[in-house]
């Protein structure tokens, strides 16, 4: 079975930046599309990018168009979110997730692979 690490968060005053990164165990299949996904205390979690690995393409949450980007290296495995001006309302536990093809890019129920998280907390 896959196994997905997260890793990168971090201790960040706003306006800074931080590159996560989501390692899997085995070669990510062309068809999936790679995720990631944020969750706050007291909030439900919610989406953040995806990427579809065959071509690259890339989605975004309307709150962080502009400031993350969401990248692949295929060789490596390894799905990345660059996260630039950083706000304190973006402080959350990040997890990664995989999905195999079809379905909405947004939605939690499509992800069947999911990472341990890590956090990342923005201070004002």
């Amino acid at each position: 079975q896959v196994h997905l690490v997260e890793s990168g968060g971090g201790l960040v005053q706003a306006g800074g930046s931080l590159r996560l990164s989501c390692a899997a165990s085995k070669r990510i299949v062309s068809t999936y599309t790679m995720g990631w996904f944020r969750q706050a205390p007291g909030k439900e979690r919610e989406f953040v990018a995806a990427i579809d690995w065959s071509n690259g393409s890339t989605y975004y949450a309307d709150s962080v168009k502009g400031r993350f980007t969401i990248s692949r290296d295929i060789v490596k495995n390894t799905v990345y979110l660059q996260m630039n001006s950083l706000k304190p309302e973006d402080s959350a536990l990040y997890y990664c997730a995989a999905a195999p093809a079809g379905g909405p890019r947004n939605s939690k129920g499509r992800y069947l692979h999911w990472g341990q998280g890590t956090q990342v907390t923005v201070s004002s």
